[in-house]
């Protein structure tokens, strides 16, 4: 017997007796079988319950512009950096005018004849003055060939000079018939002094037309036109806000679409994320938020839903809808661009029974929750009102508060309803 053992290795032994004790313990499991599951159970409380629409989105200012060259030249100064705060129409950087093209050169020029026309027009009255002279004596005029036509009509005063018998030119008056060609030419210098002061009332009321008249549009167009040809020399704040971006330096040579700043106003910091359609009609304007950073540990700020997209996109076979959330404490932690997570509160009820969510099992389509009495679990149906991640409303249902829910049961107690 004793060389029998010997024909083993001491490596042999070791796993012959691991083998051993892990028979043993299934020997044990199995005499343990009997007994009675051991349950993991909650107390039922109640509370308060804020059920969320949660998605993630990027942080954007309200207003936001990249500020680019429009022309070619050589960066004179640059009054504006990183971090500034301006105010619009603050000139942040300008052109040497010595490296600007003609154009931009001659638009200064342009600019100040054309502000003097429009002065002209709106501040002298010599043209009013000389239209509302030009009405009167085209009246007069016309008045004069009316009365002249309407006298045509009937016997006339006829003067002509003619020879006697010696040969000289009399002056010979009488009463008569105007001729055809007399009234034709009377009907044509009637229909001119007509269309004169046709023409004369037109301009006057043109110009009682003042900022509104044709003339001054276009010369504030003028304006305007050689103003924005000059601009092409600076870039300005288009807005109140805070350089956020900023990349020229005195001396850079530029180009067209040479990008100089960016600007945003900081003032109104906004989230877009994406809900799903399954959400988002529970989704309203005025709603709170809570959003959290990656990049801002231990800190939770807040916001309001300021719009909710009305119509929907699908990407890749998912059809979600556009929801816009405002930060309403914003600090200067918080910058474009950041990533955040944001939960949407769409409901929010008080003082109610609270169940978790992990106990609750799905049983021939309705929802279960087992509660321990007398050390035997009990399904009780139960119908959910509003939800959050971890917990449900009781909207009814034999559950008390106090009450031990199981929140382990089985797997032939049924199919999870939600984990928490």
């Amino acid at each position: 017997m004793k060389q029998f053992f010997a024909r083993f290795s001491r490596r042999t032994w070791i796993i012959i007796g691991v083998v051993a004790v892990i028979l043993l313990c299934v020997v044990i499991s199995s005499l343990n079988s009997g007994e009675e599951p051991i349950y993991q159970t909650s107390a039922v409380e109640s509370g308060n319950l804020q059920a969320f629409v949660g998605a993630t989105g990027t942080v954007r200012a309200k207003q936001s512009a990249n500020l680019l060259w429009q022309t070619t030249g050589i960066v004179e100064s640059v009054n504006a950096e990183i971090g500034d705060v301006v105010t619009k129409d603050t000139i942040l950087a300008n052109l040497s005018k010595t490296s600007l093209n003609q154009s931009v050169i001659l638009a200064e020029a342009d600019l100040v004849s054309a502000q003097r026309d429009l002065d002209n027009l709106l501040n002298s009255n010599t043209a009013l003055l000389e239209a509302e002279q030009a009405v009167d004596d085209a009246e007069e005029a016309y008045q004069k060939a009316y009365n002249w036509r309407i006298e045509l009509n009937g016997k006339i005063d006829i003067k002509e000079y003619v020879q006697d018998q010696f040969g000289n030119l009399k002056l010979k008056e009488y009463r008569g018939y105007a001729s055809e060609e007399t009234i034709a030419q009377a009907d044509r210098d009637l229909a001119l002094a007509e269309a004169r002061l046709n023409d004369a009332r037109r301009e006057y009321e043109r110009l009682l037309q003042g900022e509104d008249s044709a003339e001054v549009a276009a010369a504030k167009a003028r304006v305007e036109a050689a103003q924005a040809t000059l601009n092409q020399a600076y870039l300005t704040a288009p807005f109140n806000g805070t350089i956020t971006q900023a990349s020229l330096v005195e001396g850079d040579q530029v180009t067209a679409g040479t990008a100089g700043f960016r600007i945003d106003d900081l003032s109104s910091l906004l989230v877009d994320v994406q809900v799903s359609e399954v959400d988002i009609n529970n989704v309203s304007v005025g709603q709170a938020a809570t959003l959290t950073f990656d990049a801002i540990l231990d800190k939770t700020y807040q916001g309001v839903v300021v719009q909710v997209g009305q119509a929907g996109e699908t990407v890749q076979g998912v059809v979600s809808f556009t929801v816009t959330v405002e930060l309403t404490d914003a600090d200067e932690l918080v910058k474009p661009g950041m990533t955040t997570a944001v939960n949407i509160v769409v409901e929010e009820v008080q003082d109610v029974i609270l169940i978790p969510n992990r106990a609750v099992r799905l049983i021939d389509g309705q929802r279960v929750v087992y509660v321990l009495r007398d050390n035997q679990p009990l399904p009780i149906t139960v119908t959910l009102g509003a939800s959050s991640d971890t917990f449900s409303e009781l909207a009814s249902g034999d559950i008390n508060e106090g009450d031990l829910i199981i929140l382990n049961p089985p797997a032939q107690f049924g199919g999870p309803f939600g984990g928490g």
